[in-house]
Order: structure tokens, then sequence, then C-alpha cells
């Protein structure tokens, strides 16, 4: 109620600020138009009458279409209502104004002082009619230009959006078929040398895409959606290293339920098998870690595998994860690539829920 009230003493101050000088300004006019027509300068009485009436009125016009709208709450969409509203407290403001200004100009010109003077509450609501009706337009025709203006950028939002998804979708498209590719060559390397594993290579397989197909098209999944289809992944290429590579999960129970990109983990575990631990003369190991770190979430994938190199090239699995990280967070995240104290990629997050998606 606090806040309510000082934001009406704010708005209130500021139209009769605007107010006051508006009646400057037709006194001005007025002023200039009978020196004009007299063809001589206004005479002092008639310049500190005119502006004096002409304050007096603007501001109490002002006023009563001010308390009028929040007396009445009148919404613009009921047109003819605000309009009778609006013209009705306007024509009452003319005549406080008129009786105002007399009041005041007793004082300052010391005539004695006499209520309703209709003959220039007629003139007043002539001009005031006018300058209202010309306010109106002009105010009406700003706020159509500002709706359509805020319908634009609306409009411009939903095309970003729009273009976020599409871009999303063919980084989405571009991984299913590069891993597919991969593990059909693997699959067709073992059909002859060992049958049992190419056929247990192709089930996963199809394990993989049937998670993946379900998880429809949500640029979001939950982690523990994520950690399936990245187990199932491994399941496929531990059919084709053995036990040459160790796979470890780190994954702290209570972040499964919060969010994590699609398909953010696959592309990384997949860089790691191809340039970190495809050349390990010894045993592999891959660590996939989740947990959160103060308010952020991290994502980590180690190895033990051939360290980056200081000018790294980025290959197309770290690349589809940078696109998807800044069209997802913008600059609300953080990529490091590690050497020590031990080889891995880290990821820091925003903590998301599917509550705040």
């Amino acid at each position: 109620m606090k806040q309510r009230g000082l934001y009406i003493k704010q708005s209130l101050l500021t139209t009769n600020l605007w107010s006051a000088v508006a009646g400057l300004g037709i006194a001005a006019v007025i002023v200039a138009f009978i020196s004009v027509t007299a063809g001589k300068l206004a005479s002092y009485n008639t310049v500190v009458g005119q502006l004096v009436f002409s304050v007096c009125i603007t501001m109490a016009i002002s006023n009563s279409v001010f308390f009028a709208q929040r007396i009445f709450t009148i919404n613009k969409g009921s047109a003819w209502v605000f309009l009778a509203m609006y013209y009705g407290s306007s024509l009452l403001g003319v005549a406080i104004g008129v009786e105002l200004a007399y009041f005041i100009l007793s004082l300052i010109l010391n005539f004695p002082f006499k209520f309703l003077h209709f003959k220039d509450m007629g003139f007043s609501a002539m001009v005031a009619l006018i300058v209202c009706t010309m306010s109106y337009m002009y105010f009406s025709q700003k706020e159509r230009l500002t709706a359509k203006i805020q319908e634009k950028e609306l409009d411009m939002l939903r095309l970003r959006e729009m273009k976020t998804q599409a871009e999303l979708a063919t980084l989405h498209s571009k991984i299913n078929p590069h891993f597919l590719y991969n593990s059909l060559n693997s699959i067709a390397s073992l059909i002859h040398e060992d049958p049992d594993k190419a056929e247990s290579m192709t089930l996963k397989l199809s394990k993989l895409f049937r998670n993946s197909i379900n998880q429809g098209q949500e640029s979001m999944i939950k982690i523990k959606d994520e950690v399936e289809i990245v187990k199932t992944y491994l399941e496929i290429e531990k059919v084709r290293f053995g036990d040459r590579i160790d796979f470890e999960f780190d994954v702290d129970e209570e972040t499964m339920e919060h969010l994590v990109p699609r398909f953010l983990l696959q592309p990384l575990v997949e860089n790691a098998l191809k340039h970190g631990l495809a050349q390990v003369a010894g045993q592999g190991k891959l660590i996939i870690s989740i947990g959160k770190v103060g308010e952020r979430l991290r994502v980590a994938v180690s190895d033990n595998g051939k360290e980056f190199p200081k000018e790294l090239e980025v290959g197309y699995g770290l690349q589809s994860t940078y696109d998807k990280l800044n069209l997802l967070y913008g600059k609300d995240y953080d990529l490091h690539i590690l050497n020590e104290p031990e080889k891995q990629i880290e990821i820091l997050l925003p903590l998301r829920d599917v509550a705040s998606v």
C-alpha cells in the first residue's frame, strides 16, 4: 500500500508539472494571438490573467481526469465509457479551474471575488474540449504505435526462440547420424569376427535410439535420462573395446531430477574415447561426474588417455557442445578443458529443474 501511495504521488506530481508547462504554453499562444489581433502588446493584466487562467484550468482538468481514472478504474478498452469519463471530468476541471483562477486573480489584482462565472466557463470549456481532443488523439495514436512496436518485439522474440529451437534440432540431427555411422561401422566389423557381439551391439543400439526417440524434441532432459542414454552408449562401446577401458559414473543422486541439455554427455564421452583412450596401451579409465558446486551444476568427463594438446583443435563433438550451450545458456556457463590435476572437460551450468523451464 505504501509503494502504491508513493507511485500515485509521483504520478500526480508528474501530471501537475506537465499540466503547468502545458498551461504556460497555451497562455503564451493566447497572449500572442491577442497581441497580433490588437496590433499591440497585450497589457500586464491580460498577460497575468491568461497565465493564471491557463495554468489553473489545465491543472484542474489534469487532476480531475487523474482522480476519475483511479476512482472509477475505467479501462480504455471500454471506449465510450472512457470518453464519457474523460470529457466529463475535463468539463468539471474547467469549472473548478475558472473559479480557482478568479479567486487567485482577485488576490493578485485586488478585486472582489464572485462565485460562478458561466460566461468564462463556456469559452474555456470550448477551448478545453479542443485541446483535450487533440491531446486524446495524440496519446491514443502514441499508445497504438507503442502497442504495435511491442507486438513486433514479441514477434521477433518468438522468431528468435523458433530459430534457437531449429538450431538445437539441427544439432540433435547431426549427433544421431554421426553416432549411428560409427556404431554401424563397428557392428559391420564384428559380424564375421564375433556374430554374438555384433548382435548384442545391435540390440543396445536399438535401445539407445528408442530412448532417444522417446525423449521427443525437448531441448532439456532430466539428468537421470541423460545418464541412461550415455550408459547405453558405453555398453555399445564396451562391446567394441572389451575390458580395455573401465567406465565409471559418479553422479550425485540429488541432481537426478535437474535438467541438462539433451545429448550433452554423449559427444564428450565419444570425444574422450576417440581422441584420448583409443590409443592407450594400458588400462583405460573414463569417469563421468555430475554434482552440485554451490548454486551450479558440475558436469565433468575425465579419462587417463592422451593429454589435450596446448593448441587444441575444436572437433565435431566439442563444437556441438559449445553451440548447444551458447544457444541454451548464452554466457551463463563455464567450460574448462584441463590436463591438471587430471585430464577432463568440466562444465558448470545453472541449476535447472522442470518447474523452472
